[in-house]
């Protein structure tokens, strides 16, 4: 039978003073007597002497006979993270932790949080890592795919340029990418709703609207209006090659506004990369992948969106990619701190004073964790809206006694016929 672990470390104890102090032949018979009798490798055994002579560990020893200290973070403060991570939209915590003080201070101001100061600071002062640790349990039981509706429009493409960077200068607000989301709920056939996205490569600040279809008109309508709600002028349109861009009512607006229009290419999705991303995290997120196609549904697609553009725009931190650096085949990305779209505008100076002291005034009437209670509510009279649309058939049961009947009865004619 083995010596156990203990066993064997007393015995590296009581040889290692004899080892310390041996010749190298000594040391030689030394370190196979140890390996017999422990079963230890002769590399293992070395280490284990080293480590017996060596001044053992103070703080393990506190360790042990210490109490163990209470967690940093108790349940007042998990219970204001949980509040804080659901109003926000169960971001991730590297955007969510540079933006918490800003949070909290907003929903204490409305009455949200009932927080005393050191119960505030140990939130704020929570890192992401620590964050993303002890919500893992919460975002384990938030556990859908799209499927591209892009019809290609070929009339005016040799009119549009194809996007490059000498056209866009990204360092400044007003240049943006669109882009059409459909609600077919997996049934491409006939007239569904569709969502038009509007997103600032800048600032992030991001526009949606409801439309019925995919008409040119409904579109560039749609597109016109959201265009004006932007705290800035916007100066460039970088759009996919579906038919709802590519056409001369678009093309000659531009013109018009002097707007820098330009396309992808072909066949390269990611080269609308910010709009694509807003695509999932701002519009399939609240509104999924169900089929909509009626005008109530549209109706309460554009009441869901005009709530949604404050929660997007004014609390949704999110993070720009910095630098991208090849090793190999490693890459290594560096992102910038979290900030809102809000936060971006306020700090860009290509942005007027009077649109920042506009902005601030309507940020400052803002509830973040109202606007999340409007946007619940509105998601469920649109799910409601679903339902009420599929609701479950039931076919017709045939009692057992007439079933068995008419199986005898088609059993006897079975048999008179041959």
């Amino acid at each position: 039978m083995g010596l156990t672990m203990a066993q064997r470390q007393a015995v590296t104890r009581q040889v290692a003073i004899r080892y310390r102090a041996a010749s190298k032949t000594a040391k030689t018979v030394i370190l196979d007597e140890l390996c017999a009798t422990t079963g230890w490798h002769r590399d293992h055994a070395r280490k284990a002497l080293r480590r017996a002579l060596g001044p053992r560990p103070a703080g393990r020893t506190r360790r042990r006979l210490a109490t163990p200290r209470p967690p940093k973070y108790g349940p007042d403060v998990m219970a204001a993270l949980r509040k804080v991570w659901a109003v926000m939209g169960a971001p991730a915590g590297k955007r969510m932790a540079p933006f918490m003080g800003e949070i909290v201070e907003r929903l204490r101001a409305c009455g949200e949080l009932d927080l005393s100061d050191e119960t505030a600071a140990l939130l704020c002062s929570m890192s992401a890592a620590t964050m993303d640790r002890r919500l893992a349990p919460d975002r384990k039981k938030l556990q859908i795919r799209g499927r591209s509706g892009t019809k290609p429009g070929t009339l005016l493409k040799s009119q549009i340029p194809i996007r490059t960077w000498a056209e866009w200068n990204e360092a400044e607000p007003g240049f943006v990418e669109i882009d059409c989301v459909g609600h077919e709920g997996g049934d491409p056939s006939g007239d569904f709703c569709q969502t038009l996205t509007v997103t600032d490569i800048h600032t992030g600040w991001t526009e949606t609207a409801a439309v019925r279809n995919k008409a040119q008109k409904w579109v560039f309508a749609a597109l016109v209006e959201l265009s004006a709600r932007f705290p800035f002028t916007v100066k460039g349109i970088d759009s996919d090659n579906g038919s709802e861009f590519i056409n001369s009512h678009l093309l000659r607006y531009c013109q018009g506004q002097k707007i820098t229009f330009t396309r992808s290419r072909s066949g390269n999705k990611n080269d609308g990369a910010h709009v694509e991303e807003k695509n999932w995290s701002v519009v399939r997120k609240t509104v999924g992948y169900y089929r909509y196609d009626t005008a109530a549904e549209l109706e309460l697609l554009g009441q869901i969106y005009e709530v949604l553009r404050w929660q997007t725009n004014f609390f949704s931190p999110s993070q720009k990619l910095i630098s991208k650096t090849r090793y190999g085949a490693k890459v290594t990305k560096r992102y910038d701190p979290a900030q809102t779209p809000y936060q971006r505008v306020l700090s860009s100076e290509k942005v007027s004073k009077k649109s920042k002291t506009t902005l601030t005034r309507q940020y400052r009437t803002l509830n973040p964790a109202q606007l999340r209670r409007d946007l619940l509510d509105l998601q469920d009279q649109l799910l409601d809206l679903v339902r009420a649309k599929h609701q479950p058939t039931r076919l017709p049961v045939t009692p057992p006694t007439a079933s068995r009947a008419k199986t005898s009865e088609a059993t006897k004619k079975t048999k008179r016929a041959s």
